[in-house]
């Protein structure tokens, strides 16, 4: 395993060097509201177990969205130095390269389990801190939403039609995806979410599943619910300011690293439990949620405006195919082993 070296040097690395450390004092910004629930409260407790592991010497002062003001301002923040690191979503940088839209999830892609074999067995990271490294930041997986719902619907989809002129909340490669069958696809921060789908200023919506769609509201204003499509494995990252971390004592980069992938198991972990526990006060407290599938005349357009979008990602960059060719083999290789195994064993025992 690649990573598993340094996480089992890390008590070595410390303990000698902590002794006569001084003190190291980090900015970190993310794109949630203050305590928002599993992605925002996970960067707090980053920033405890990154002081829990250097004994203190270093310590993170985390900033909000209702601090710095920018859901979107991440990347920015972190390559021209403001903060020291960011915690968001890669795709949501597509407008500063295309390239980051690839490392937060992929529609018809790999599950969360595969992603991360991806990510941390097979080139995914060493890809994602290429593409990084252009501007001047490293990254590290920082917790996954696991499957992601397909969004809430003000009206039935019933067919292609239906979706002609659609104005969705819908961010990275989804959106393109959408946008490739007549909707028009948008991006609003989480704040914003409700009182745009209740004012009609979209018609649907994406946003997680049950983990925090429930705390948001959304079935009191759209009554259908359906399954996913786009984002099988939704990957928030850590990004940290290359010349800084480059500034820094190698034990220090290893409890920043180290700190940011075991936070990330753990939000995956709360992120599984909380869709869980909120899909079961849903469906029985809300009864009127009417879950639906995309019917299959949807589900091809969707595969076929996807083919076409990969195709022509492909032939855009060298790191771009590079990226895209690396996720479809591993993707492969990968799903014969969950058809196998997970799907074999659900199938044969049944939902109960």
């Amino acid at each position: 395993m690649k990573y598993v070296g340094r996480l089992l040097g890390l008590a070595i690395m410390l303990s000698a060097p902590l002794a006569n450390a001084g003190d190291i004092n980090l900015k970190l910004a993310h794109s949630w509201p203050k305590d928002f629930p599993i992605f925002g409260t996970s960067v707090d407790e980053y920033a405890a177990l990154v002081s829990e592991m250097s004994d203190g010497k270093i310590e993170i002062k985390v900033d909000s969205r209702n601090k710095h003001k920018s859901a979107f301002g991440i990347f920015d923040f972190v390559k021209s130095g403001q903060y020291d690191i960011g915690q968001s979503a890669s795709y949501y940088y597509g407008g500063k390269d295309p390239d980051t839209l690839f490392f937060t999830t992929m529609p018809f892609g790999m599950t969360a389990i595969e992603q991360y074999a991806w990510f941390h067995e097979g080139d995914g990271l060493e890809l994602a801190n290429e593409v990084y490294a252009k501007h001047g930041i490293q990254v590290m997986t920082g917790g996954n939403t696991t499957m992601q719902m397909g969004g809430w619907f003000s009206k039935e989809i019933n067919s292609v039609d239906d979706l002609n002129g659609l104005k969705m909340r819908i961010p990275g490669f989804g959106g393109k995806v959408m946008a490739g069958v007549g909707a028009v696809p948008t991006n609003i921060p989480a704040g914003e979410l409700y009182q745009a789908l209740e004012r009609g200023t979209i018609d649907a919506l994406e946003w997680v599943g049950p983990s925090l769609d429930l705390r948001m509201g959304f079935h009191k204003i759209a009554p259908y619910y359906y399954t996913g499509w786009h984002e099988p494995s939704t990957e928030l990252m850590y990004f940290f300011n290359q010349e800084k971390m480059e500034s820094l004592p190698a034990w220090a980069q290893s409890v920043l690293l180290n700190a940011a992938k075991l936070t990330g198991f753990n939000m995956t972990i709360e992120s599984q439990h909380e869709s869980s526990e909120n899909w079961h006060a849903m469906s029985s407290e809300y009864p009127n949620i009417e879950v639906r599938d995309f019917p299959t005349e949807v589900m091809d357009a969707l595969r076929a405006s996807n083919s076409a979008l990969l195709e022509e990602e492909a032939a855009r960059s060298d790191i771009s195919k590079r990226i895209i060719d690396s996720q479809s083999a591993y993707l492969k290789k990968t799903r014969e082993w969950t058809a196998i195994g997970d799907q074999s064993y659900l199938n044969n025992v049944g939902s109960k």
